[in-house]
């Protein structure tokens, strides 16, 4: 019992963690659900309730690489909601030098944590990110967690290559 217990107050505290972490942008305003934009300072990327979707190129101009917070990103450029469409861009491999990247969606928060590619899925190969870049639709209302898995994890670990979103759904107004 006491087990069951604690699993349910973690799953809580995850939870909260979660959504405070994905409404963490405190100049996003909704103005009624009647404004074309928001007073967003980062180019004013959310559009009006009504729209179906936006795209997000993740870390902005940085674009995905070694030694960028993106968990920081993730918390400005919030909330994201489903249908969303997170753009990962990064340089193809590098036979001169450089290091390759790649994207991997880890199942859980734990895993996350520890950067354990042993259960994640790559979603995105190096050579994927090049060009107009990998695309990735926010398709549920969960939380996502997303981490570069080159070098068995050693970017995620040491670089900050992970972040964590958790899409909300849209309210029609």
């Amino acid at each position: 019992m006491a087990l069951a217990n604690a699993q349910a107050f973690l799953f809580l505290v995850v939870f909260c963690f979660m959504f405070v972490l994905s409404m963490a942008n405190f100049n996003y305003t909704w103005a009624g659900g009647k404004s074309n934009k928001t007073n967003c300072p980062y180019d004013n990327k959310h559009t009006n309730a009504t729209q179906t979707s936006n795209k997000f190129n993740v870390g902005g101009f940085e674009n995905w690489h070694y030694g960028f917070d993106y968990m920081d990103w993730a918390r400005k450029n919030g909330p994201f909601f489903v249908n969303d469409t997170l753009v990962f861009k990064y340089d193809a491999p590098n036979p001169n030098g450089g290091f390759p990247h790649s994207v991997y969606l880890l199942p859980n928060y734990w895993s996350f944590i520890k950067c354990d590619l042993r259960r994640a899925k790559r979603i995105a190969n190096p050579n994927q990110g090049a060009g107009k870049g990998f695309e990735f639709v926010l398709k549920k209302s969960q939380p996502y967690f997303f981490a570069c898995g080159e070098h068995g994890g050693i970017h995620c670990n040491n670089g900050t290559m992970k972040f964590v979103v958790m899409p909300l759904k849209r309210w029609p107004f």
